[in-house]
C-alpha cells in the first residue's frame, strides 16, 4: 500500500500541528481524530490515577484475582469476578470436587472470594493440587476454569484440562539482573521460534530443551533476539498458539514455569532478549478451558452477539472499552515482564482489533480508512494504554506490531500523535516474494518493483524485515526453500551435486535474505530453521495427518551434515548477519540507489557504511561492470554470496581491493559481476 510522506505547499502542516502531522503533512485532515485520540488517553489515565494511584497499580488484577497464598493470614484466597454469575464454588482434589464444600461471596463490585486457611487446608491445597471453579449461571452450571489461571495441566487420558496449584518451596533465582535490553540489542534480529517443535525427534519439545539445544544455536548466529510462539496456555496444539484460553499460564507441554524462567535466564546470559507473542486481539471460544461466558452473560471479556465473534479465527473478541478487560489485559503484560522477565511483546493481529471489519476484505487505499468509523476507537485506547504501561515498567522493552493496514503513527510515540509501538512487521515483503516466485520467471523480475516493495514503508515508523515467517512455512503453502528448490530440496543437496535447480535455489535463497535484511527495515526476522531452508513446511499433530509429529520438527542435523548444501545456507546467513551487525546497518536510514539496470538485470545501492551490487541475471556474468559510486577511493569485498563456504563458485578474488575511476568528472568502480550473486563491499 502506498503511504505518501510527503505533500505539496498547499497541504503544508500548522506550526502548532502535531509532530506526526508535521512529519506527514498528509494527515492535516486527520488531526482532530489524532488529537482526540489523545485527549481520550489522558482523560482514562485520569480517571485510572484517581481511580488506582496509577496505570501500574491498574495493571496488578492478576495480584488479586485467582488462587494466592497469603503469608500473612496463613491461607489462601481464592477471588474471580464474574458479575453475572448466581453462585460460585471453588472445586478441586483438596475437597474431593464437591461442588457445595467451599462456596465463595460476591462483592459489590462483582468479584466473588473465599478463604481457605491452613488449619483446615494446609496438607489438602499443596503444591500440585488440582482445582477448578464451579460457576452457577442464568445459563446452567458448569466447571470452569479461572481466569487468571497461572497454571493448567491436561489429563493425558480424559484431555480435560485443570488448574494446578503452583507453589515450589524454592522459588527461581535469577542471575540475569546485569542484562539490559538496550545494551543487547542495538538493531534487533530477531530468530522467531516455537519451543514445542524446535527438536529434531518427533515429540514436543520442552523448555529445558529448548534452553540447552536451541539457545546456543541461536546466538551463534548472531541473532540478538529471540521471539518466543505458544507460550500462554491453549488447549489445542495445533492453533500454533494463537487460541490462547488462559492468558497468565505457561503452557505446561513444554514445562513448568520454572523452566521458562530458565529458558529466559539462559537466554540473557548469552545476550539474547526474548520477546513474547501476546495474543490480545481474541481468544479462544472454548467454554471448558477458556474465558468465554464464564459469568454466564455471554458478554463479560466479549462483545455481546456477532460483535464478539471472529468467524475468520473462529474465536470471541475482547471489549477493550470494558474497564475490567482493560484491566486484565495490561495486568498480562505486566505479569509476563515482571514475573518472567520478559523484554518485549509482539503484539499478534493489530489490524483485527483495529478495525471492526478485522481487515477482512478490505483493501487500505487511503488515509480516510484509519480514521473513519469503521476504526474501532475502544482498540485505539486499549493499546496506547498498553505500550504506555510496558514502558512504563521496562522502558527498553521492545513493541513489535503486526499490522497489515498500515495505520500511520502506530510505530511512533504517542506525544507526537502515534500509539506507542516501537515496530512494525513488514507483512507485505514475505508476501511479495511468494507471489514472485510462484507467479513471475527468474528472467523476469522487475528490478523497479523490487526496489518499491522493499522500501515502501512510513517514513520515521521503523520496520521489521523478514523474507518469510511462521506464516509462510505453514502447512498448505510452502517455505521459501521449497519454492526454489522443488524435489531437489529432497533429491539434490548433496555437496557435490551439480544439479542445476538445487544451485539456482541455493544461490536465489541467499540474495532474497541479503536483499530483504538490506532494504526491507530496521530490524529483522528469521523463523526457525529457515536460516538454512529448512526443506519441510510446519503442519503440528492433528487428525488429518494421524497425529503425526512428523512436520513439526527442526532437521537441525541437515545443517550440521558437512555433506549437505544446507550448510552452505547456514554460513551465508551467519556471515550476513555477522555484518549487519558489525555495520550497524539496520540503524544506518534507507538505502541510496546507485544504479539500477534492468536490462542486465543490476542492483546497486549504499546503505551506511556497505555499498551493495546484485547480479539477478540468470546466466550473464559481466565483468568490466562500472557505476557511479558516491566517495573516491579504495573498496573492498566483505561479503560475496558467490564464495565456496557459501555454496558458491568462486568466481571472483575476495582478496582484491577495487579503486574508483574517474569519467567525466565522476568517480565510479568497476567490478566483474558474475549471475545470480551479490558483493557487499566497504571504503577502506
Amino acid at each position: 500500500m502506498t503511504t505518501p510522506t510527503a505533500s505539496p505547499a498547499s497541504a503544508a502542516a500548522p506550526a502548532t500541528a502535531l509532530p506526526l502531522v508535521q512529519h506527514d503533512p498528509w494527515l492535516a485532515p486527520y488531526e482532530p481524530v489524532l488529537r482526540r485520540r489523545q485527549e481520550r488517553l489522558e482523560a482514562r489515565l485520569a480517571e485510572i490515577g484517581q481511580q488506582y494511584g496509577s496505570l501500574s497499580k491498574f495493571a496488578t488484577a492478576h495480584q488479586r484475582l485467582g488462587l494466592h497464598y497469603d503469608g500473612r493470614r496463613r491461607g489462601h484466597w481464592y477471588r474471580e469476578w464474574a458479575p453475572a454469575a448466581q453462585a460460585l464454588s471453588l472445586i478441586g482434589d483438596f475437597n474431593d470436587w464437591n461442588r457445595q464444600a467451599t462456596p465463595l461471596t460476591k462483592g459489590a463490585d462483582g468479584v466473588w472470594e473465599v478463604f481457605l486457611p491452613d488449619k483446615e487446608y494446609k496438607d489438602r491445597l499443596t503444591h500440585h493440587s488440582l482445582y477448578k471453579v464451579h460457576v452457577v449461571s442464568a445459563r446452567g452450571a458448569q466447571d470452569r476454569l479461572p481466569a487468571t489461571l497461572r497454571r493448567a495441566v491436561q489429563n493425558p487420558e480424559t484431555h480435560d484440562f485443570a488448574g494446578q496449584v503452583w507453589r515450589p518451596e524454592t522459588p527461581f533465582a535469577w542471575t540475569d539482573h546485569k542484562f539490559r535490553v538496550a545494551n543487547a540489542v542495538r538493531e534487533p534480529l530477531i530468530y522467531e521460534a516455537h519451543v514445542g517443535m524446535a527438536l529434531e525427534e518427533g515429540r514436543v519439545g520442552s523448555y529445558l530443551e529448548f534452553a540447552e539445544q536451541v539457545l546456543p544455536r541461536i546466538a551463534a548466529g548472531g541473532y540478538n533476539c529471540v521471539q518466543l510462539m505458544a507460550v500462554m496456555e491453549h488447549p489445542y496444539y495445533g492453533s500454533f498458539g494463537y487460541h490462547v484460553a488462559n492468558f497468565f499460564a505457561v503452557s505446561s507441554r513444554f514445562g513448568t514455569p520454572e523452566e521458562l524462567k530458565y529458558l529466559i535466564n539462559e537466554a540473557h546470559r548469552l545476550g539474547l532478549a526474548v520477546l513474547l507473542d501476546v495474543v490480545h486481539s481474541h481468544a479462544v471460544k472454548n467454554e471448558a478451558e477458556g474465558l468465554a461466558n464464564l459469568d454466564g452473560s455471554g458478554h463479560q471479556y466479549f462483545h455481546a452477539g456477532t460483535r464478539g465473534e471472529h468467524s475468520g479465527w473462529d474465536s470471541r473478541l475482547f471489549d477493550y472499552g470494558k474497564p475490567e478487560v482493560q484491566q486484565f489485559l495490561l495486568s498480562n503484560l505486566r505479569y509476563w515482564l515482571e514475573e518472567f522477565h520478559i523484554d518485549g511483546f509482539r503484539f499478534d493481529g493489530i489490524t483485527s482489533m483495529l478495525y471492526h471489519h478485522h481487515g477482512e476484505g478490505v483493501s487500505f487505499g487511503g488515509y480516510e480508512s484509519y480514521f473513519g468509523p469503521e476504526v474501532d476507537e475502544d482498540a485505539v485506547l486499549y493499546l496506547q494504554l498498553a505500550t504506555t504501561l510496558v514502558h512504563e515498567i521496562k522502558r527498553s522493552a521492545l513493541l513489535i506490531a503486526e499490522d497489515m493496514s498500515g495505520l500511520p503513527g502506530l510505530c511512533r510515540p504517542i506525544a507526537e500523535g502515534g500509539v506507542g509501538f516501537g515496530y512494525r512487521l513488514g507483512m507485505g515483503i514475505p508476501d511479495y516474494w511468494i507471489k514472485l516466485l510462484k507467479h513471475t520467471r527468474d528472467e523476469d523480475w522487475n528490478l523497479y518493483d523490487l526496489w518499491y516493495v522493499l522500501n515502501n514503508r512510513r517514513d520515521g515508523e521503523k520496520t521489521v524485515a523478514y523474507a518469510e515467517s511462521h506464516d509462510q512455512a505453514l502447512v498448505g503453502d510452502k517455505t521459501l526453500a521449497q519454492w526454489l528448490l522443488d524435489d531437489a530440496i529432497y533429491q539434490h543437496m548433496g555437496r557435490t551435486d551439480t544439479d542445476p535447480v538445487a544451485a539456482r535455489g541455493v544461490a536465489l535463497h541467499k540474495l532474497i535474505r541479503l536483499l530483504t535484511i538490506s532494504l526491507g527495515g530496521e530490524a529483522y526476522l528469521n523463523f526457525i530453521g529457515n536460516e538454512f531452508g529448512h526443506p519441510e513446511w510446519v503442519d503440528f499433530p492433528r487428525e488429518g495427518n494421524n497425529w503425526s509429529h512428523h512436520f513439526a520438527r527442526r532437521q537441525w542435523s541437515l545443517a550440521d551434515n558437512p555433506d549437505l548444501k544446507f550448510q552452505y545456507l547456514l554460513n551465508f546467513d551467519r556471515a550476513m548477519i555477522e555484518l549487519v551487525r558489525s555495520s550497524h546497518l539496520l540503524a544506518a536510514g534507507p538505502a541510496r540507489q546507485l544504479h539500477l539496470d534492468p536490462e542486465n538485470q543490476v542492483l546497486v545501492f549504499q546503505r551506511g557504511p556497505l555499498l551493495l551490487a546484485f547480479n539477478l541475471h540468470t546466466e550473464h556474468s559481466i565483468p568490466d561492470y562500472r557505476f557511479v559510486v558516491p566517495a573516491a577511493g579504495r573498496y573492498r569485498i566483505v561479503l560475496d554470496s558467490d564464495a565456496p563456504d557459501f555454496g558458491g563458485f568462486a568466481r571472483i578474488d575476495d582478496d582484491y581491493c577495487y579503486e574508483t575511476l574517474e569519467e567525466n568528472g565522476v568517480h565510479k568502480l568497476s567490478l566483474y559481476l558474475t549471475s545470480r550473486t551479490a558483493l557487499v563491499l566497504e571504503r577502506i
